[in-house]
């Protein structure tokens, strides 16, 4: 790994997971107890999301409440940063715009924060990094901060009787663990990878067999808001397990050619209301295209098909012309500053558009 100025980036650093995490049913009752160590906490979020732990909070907290204002960037953080300077701790509640402002937030008032998800989108709860985007929502950057969270509390009543979208997105993200993880590792002699960096690794094969043996069964059992061992193996797989691959892993367990496409995506408009999750699981199959792991796709495809996850421009909603959103897309994915190129080196926005453009031949004449 290369260093700045002989410093260690903070993207470097291991960082396996938060002080305390606690998963189960109810769980919110904790809540109460853990922030007896603070003397001013402030709650982040939106307005779903604070009225879903309204709903589950067994007590009243009487703690100052801040609205974010949905974009996740830099803008919004400092606003809340002027709003909140006395805090001692930043309590993030909602999904992971929610929870990234939060963070972000609590890291220009240096102080401690805790993380309390209400979808399941992303592990944006259990991760010390923020995905951050410009005010327009267009992506801008992935900031890395000094601190894990103090608590990432898991209330499992809350999330089953949360919206199954995220849900869906939520495993569509955490199944590109695997396949970006093992797209970056792939160019470097396994017997110099650190015992970290396998862990890391063997978290991401374990979030993909997770997700491929036990979906079906958790969303049947998130239809019928019962709380299953199934359940809890899927949700702990997407925000806790998913996680930590990029925490032991660091560098070679982070973003890859999946995430680069979600990233381009940013720039079609009519995918702004797609979820995070949703794109990534798209950028997954475009990778492995580009990568020439055919078999893989056609292992996956019903997988996808029988999970709702996209496969396909018109699956994902795209309107723009075929091509020209495929040029679009493979030109901001393979740029210098994306992270395609981990996965492919050097790679050119020639091949991604290919790439794209074979994966809509293929579920067009095979699949749709």
């Amino acid at each position: 790994m290369k260093t700045v100025g002989g410093r260690m980036r903070l993207s470097q650093v291991v960082r396996s997971g938060p002080g305390q995490y606690i998963c189960e049913a109810g769980a919110l009752r904790y809540l109460p107890e853990k922030l007896t160590v603070f003397s001013q906490p402030y709650i982040i979020g939106g307005e779903h999301s604070l009225a879903a732990l309204r709903s589950f909070m067994p007590t009243s907290l009487d703690i100052p409440v801040l609205m974010y204002d949905g974009t996740a960037s830099h803008e919004d953080m400092q606003r809340l940063a002027g709003l909140a300077k006395t805090a001692d701790v930043i309590i993030g509640v909602g999904g992971g715009r929610a929870l990234d402002t939060a963070k972000g937030t609590a890291e220009l008032l240096n102080v401690e924060y805790i993380t309390i998800p209400t979808i399941m989108g992303t592990c944006s709860a259990y991760t010390p990094l923020s995905a951050v985007y410009y005010p327009n929502h267009q992506f801008k950057s992935v900031d890395y901060y000094h601190r894990s969270a103090y608590l990432v509390l898991l209330d499992l009543s809350l999330l089953v009787a949360s919206p199954r979208d995220y849900f869906v997105g939520g495993i569509g993200d955490t199944l590109a663990k695997w396949y970006e993880a093992e797209a970056i590792t792939r160019h470097y002699d396994s017997q110099q990878l650190s015992i970290m960096v396998r862990m890391g690794l063997s978290a991401a094969k374990e979030t993909r067999d997770t997700l491929l043996d036990d979906t079906k069964a958790a969303l049947v059992d998130m239809d019928a808001a019962t709380v299953t061992p199934a359940f809890q193996r899927v949700a702990e797989a997407v925000i806790a397990v998913a996680g930590m691959v990029g925490g032991c892993g660091g560098e070679y367990g982070r973003m890859a050619g999946a995430h680069a496409i979600h990233n381009a995506m940013s720039y079609l408009p009519e995918t702004h209301d797609v979820l995070h999750g949703v794109k990534v699981a798209y950028g997954i199959l475009v990778q492995l295209v580009a990568t020439g792991d055919m078999e893989e796709v056609a292992k996956l495809m019903p997988f996808y098909k029988n999970n709702g996850f996209p496969y396909s421009f018109s699956s994902l909603g795209i309107t723009t012309d075929a091509s020209q959103a495929a040029r679009g897309l493979a030109e901001f994915a393979a740029r210098d500053s994306e992270t395609f190129r981990l996965a492919v080196p050097n790679v050119q926005a020639e091949q991604i558009a290919i790439a794209i453009s074979t994966l809509e031949h293929l579920t067009n004449t095979r699949t749709e």
